[in-house]
């Protein structure tokens, strides 16, 4: 159950990126379930390989890479997607970062929710 809330929550805060940042764009709340899932997926199973990848630039750039890297899985997502569609790559960075923040504000939510639960 938690998990389909949050999903469903991450789907609504990309929409909410759309409506707030222009570079975004998402045409309904079923692409915007579909887009959250696709990067859901990328963040697990690619991100890791990326961020082991990296870590030499990574390091020297103090941790501002990984920006480049949600930038990227974020652009990414929305070129294997109809309903969803970015600018180019600083309205994925910029995208990536609103994002980034609206789940954190979720996963805090979640956790004080079903912690009375």
């Amino acid at each position: 159950m938690k998990i389909i809330v949050r999903w469903l929550l991450l789907a609504a805060a990309l929409l909410l990126v759309a409506y707030l940042y222009p570079g975004v764009t998402v045409t309904n709340f079923v692409s915007a379930m579909i887009a959250a899932f696709v990067l859901g997926l990328l963040n697990t199973l690619l991100r890791p390989i990326l961020v082991l990848l990296t870590l030499p630039v990574t390091v020297i750039t103090l941790g501002l890479f990984l920006f480049v890297i949600n930038a990227l899985m974020f652009y990414f997502a929305a070129s294997m997607l109809n309903g969803f569609h970015v600018a180019g790559f600083v309205a994925a960075l910029i995208g990536s970062l609103l994002y980034s923040l609206c789940g954190m504000v979720i996963d805090v939510a979640m956790e004080r929710v079903f912690a009375r639960g």
